[in-house]
This record gives structure tokens, C-alpha cells and sequence, in this order.
């Protein structure tokens, strides 16, 4: 089995939906949840500034752009369909999108794609890539050449690869969290997380790190969730991955770099510099979420992991960046789930433009040939969501 099938779109998706638990290293015996009587007293105060979900409604202007750029041929190099979805503003007024798999290459007439190049065909497949947004034009980003691209968070060698995580702006400097995966075995399940990266971009330059750092990364929490600037911190929302459940965690950084004094949120409500002490916040968040400030309070958006499978979108909400988070409410319920098809890891992108609060979705099938039938699977759906 080649590592395309192996660490390709059903397996990872399935990880990320809890239909399997990824083999891991031995950790530390989990943390203990938060105190429900410290939950019950934060979440009656939480209420004054709890903001109420209004409706959600498709985003035309980032489908549109998407679709169109997709299925665009005038470049064969160039981007056809991704997941992950991660959004920033960069200095100079672009917007970067982070993508995790990609798809590069041609779109047929009718709406296919060729197969890729480790099944004979001309797509090329890459674990991560990106592409940058400037006056309502997408280009591509990767590293190599047009006829032999490569990702831009390099692995290290055949059996490692790199699924990005949330990014972050620190002096100029375009900084993304990624998530390094491995294989140990020949087996189709033979893969797991290894640790957690940070890759340091030039905004000029964005096809190579100019560098990577270890992230913490001893106690099975991956911190590529999500990323918010509060305060004078760098909070950072990570996700311990058992399958089902998902737990959140939360750690902050002083200033504006994640290469700073990481601090990690405890169960009694305090800081700690010892990664160990970090507290299971709440269960129910997908590996991919978001923590967004709207109106005097914050947000979490996510898909909703205490269902299978499920195509809801629920928000909750908090007065403070690290929660607690309660009073779950619906979102939006994906319309393109059923059959083979599923949608997976809601986010918002609160620096872009919208009608309300901008979310992205990625949908995807079980059935690795509908990958090449229907381009427009493997695509980021946008909505706009707006509060009362």
C-alpha cells in the first residue's frame, strides 16, 4: 500500500471524525477534567456576554473564488481541492490559506480529475500546501518546481508527513503550527501523531520554512487546533485525540511568538508552565475548531464530535478566551452529508471578510474514486454566521 492510500483522504479523515483511534506513544496518565462546581460558577457569570447564534447562510464570494480558481486550467501545478482551510493576514494586506492534503494538477471537462501519480495518473498529491488571496485571485504555493512540485512543510523522509494547524503573525513573520504523523509498519492502520512543529515563514517567501521548532509535545495533545491574540497572549487551542472522545486543552504564550514561555490552563483555573498540568477543558471538539471574539465575548466553533458522522456545526460560548465554554447552540447543518460523503472540522476565519463571522468546512468521501469523479468533494465550504 502506497503511503498516498495510507496516509491519504478516508484514513486521516477517519481519525478526525473518531471512527478510529490512531495508535499513539505511551503518555502520562490524563488530566482531570475541570471542576464542575468551578464549570457551574464561571458559566452562570458567562451568560451576561454569551453571544446568541441568528442564522447562518452560505458564503457566495469565497465559493465563487474557490471553484472557479479550481477549475481553472491555465496552470497545472496549481491547486484543484484541499482540506485543513486555515486563513491569516499577511503584512501586506493578502490573505494566506493553509491547506493540509492537496490536490494539484488538471480538471477535466466534465468535472473529474485525473488519478494521481502513484496510481499512474497526473495529479499530483501533497500533504500540505498553500495559497494566497490578493485582489479576489488565488495563486498556489508550493516548494519544488511546476513539474515536480513538493509540500512546503517538507517530511523528513517517506514515512513521515506534516498536516498543517492554525497560523499566527510574529514580527512579520508568518509562523504555522503543524502536526507531524508517522508510519511504523506496513499494516493499513500502521500510522500515528509523532509531535507538534512550528514552521517559521517569510511572507516574501513562502514556498520553505526558514525554520522549525519543536512545539511541546508530551502528552498527546496536538496544539494546531486553533490560535487567538488576547491581551498581550498567544492562546493556543489543542485537541487530545482519543477517537471519541476529543478533548480541548489550552495554553497561552506571552507576546506575539509561539517560541516563547508556553503556560498550559489547569483544572483549578490557574497557569502552568508544566505541559502535565494541562486539564481536559471539554469534550466534543473536532481536531480542527476556533475560538473567535464576537461582541463582548468568545466563541468556539466546531463540529460537534459527540455525534458520528454528524453534519452539525454548534457554537459555545464564554466571557474569557479560555472558557468555560457552555450553552451549546446549533450553527448550521451541512447539506452535502450522506451516503459516501462527509463533512468534517468547522473553524471560523473572524480576518475575513464577510457577511457575519466567516466559517469554513471540509467535506470529503469514504470512497477514494469519488476523490477523482466529482472535483468538487474535496473542496472548503464557506458560510457567514451572524449573532444576535
Amino acid at each position: 500500500m502506497s503511503r498516498f492510500r495510507s496516509a491519504l483522504i478516508p484514513l486521516a479523515a477517519a481519525t478526525l471524525l473518531g471512527l478510529t483511534s490512531v495508535p499513539q506513544q505511551a503518555f502520562a496518565a490524563p488530566p482531570k477534567p475541570v471542576p464542575s462546581v468551578a464549570v457551574a460558577q464561571q458559566a452562570t457569570e458567562a451568560s451576561s456576554c454569551a453571544p446568541t447564534v441568528r442564522g447562518a447562510t452560505i458564503d457566495p464570494r469565497l465559493t465563487s473564488l474557490f471553484t472557479t480558481y479550481g477549475n481553472d486550467n491555465s496552470h497545472l501545478d496549481d491547486w484543484t481541492g484541499a482540506d485543513g482551510t486555515y486563513s491569516l493576514r499577511l503584512p501586506n494586506g493578502r490573505e494566506l490559506w493553509v491547506f493540509s492534503d492537496t490536490f494539484l494538477g488538471q480538471v477535466n471537462a466534465d468535472g473529474s480529475r485525473p488519478p494521481v501519480v502513484e496510481e499512474g495518473g497526473t495529479t499530483v498529491f501533497l500533504n500540505n500546501s498553500f495559497a494566497v488571496e490578493r485582489g479576489g485571485r488565488l495563486s498556489t504555493i508550493h516548494d519544488g518546481t511546476a513539474e515536480r512540485p513538493t509540500a512546503v512543510m517538507p517530511p523528513r523522509d517517506q514515512n513521515h508527513w506534516y498536516w498543517a494547524g492554525d497560523a499566527t503573525l510574529a514580527g512579520g513573520i508568518v509562523e504555522v503550527t503543524y502536526q507531524e504523523y508517522e508510519r511504523f509498519g506496513s499494516g493499513a492502520w500502521d500510522w500515528r501523531w509523532h509531535r507538534n512543529v512550528v514552521a517559521r515563514f517569510a511572507p516574501g517567501r513562502l514556498s520553505r520554512p526558514i525554520s522549525v521548532h519543536d512545539l511541546p509535545s508530551g502528552h498527546g495533545v496536538a496544539w494546531a487546533s486553533g490560535i487567538l491574540k488576547v491581551g498581550g497572549h498567544t492562546y493556543v487551542y489543542g485537541v487530545e485525540d482519543h477517537g471519541s472522545p476529543k478533548y480541548m486543552h489550552i495554553a497561552r504564550v506571552k507576546g506575539q511568538s509561539l517560541l516563547g514561555r508556553w503556560e498550559f490552563l489547569k483544572a483549578d483555573g490557574t497557569w502552568s508552565p508544566n505541559e502535565a498540568d494541562s486539564a481536559r477543558v471539554m469534550s466534543g471538539v473536532a481536531n480542527e475548531y476556533s475560538v473567535s471574539r464576537v461582541g463582548d465575548g468568545y466563541v468556539l466553533i466546531t463540529h460537534d464530535t459527540t455525534e458520528v458522522l454528524s453534519p452539525n456545526i454548534v457554537a459555545y460560548s464564554s466571557c474569557s478566551p479560555f472558557g468555560p465554554f457552555t450553552g451549546k447552540q446549533h450553527v448550521y447543518t451541512t447539506p452535502e452529508t450522506g451516503g459516501n460523503i462527509f463533512t468534517y472540522n468547522a473553524h471560523a476565519h473572524p480576518g475575513v471578510a464577510g457577511k457575519g463571522l466567516v466559517v469554513s468546512y471540509n467535506v470529503n468521501s469514504f470512497v477514494n474514486t469519488d476523490h477523482y469523479r466529482d472535483v468538487s468533494i474535496y473542496r472548503p465550504r464557506f458560510i457567514d454566521v451572524t449573532f444576535g
